[in-house]
């Protein structure tokens, strides 16, 4: 049984993404520069859509928390989608970081979701 509402897992999927593919704002006269074409991705601790995501993970509670967590496992593959409680035991077992830190430190979140 999943502790936490699909809709809840749909946020944090969305604002996943946003987070994941946001592209910094640069602009030239007449267009864009090929030259400052490596600053179009910028991964920023300070992202405001990063710490809108983290705060909605902290606002979770710890069963929900725990269960986004072994969704992600089952989602990579870590374990299989019959094995679920498992990872749900597994991931209130071994819950060491902050689980905000945690998940939005996958650049695949989204995907795993």
């Amino acid at each position: 049984m999943l502790d936490i509402s699909p809709a809840k897992v749909a946020h944090i999927i969305v604002k996943a993404r946003e987070y994941d593919a946001k592209i910094g704002a640069w602009d030239e006269e007449g267009g864009s520069s090929d030259a400052d074409s490596d600053s179009i991705l910028e991964d920023f601790r300070s992202d405001p859509t990063r710490n809108e995501v983290a705060e909605f993970i902290v606002g979770l509670n710890i069963d929900e928390q725990v269960n986004l967590v072994a969704l992600m496992w089952v989602g990579r593959g870590t374990f299989a989608p019959e094995d679920f409680a498992e990872a749900v035991s597994t991931a209130r077992t071994e819950r060491v970081n902050k689980t905000e830190d945690y998940l939005l430190g996958d650049p695949l979140l989204s995907d795993y979701l």
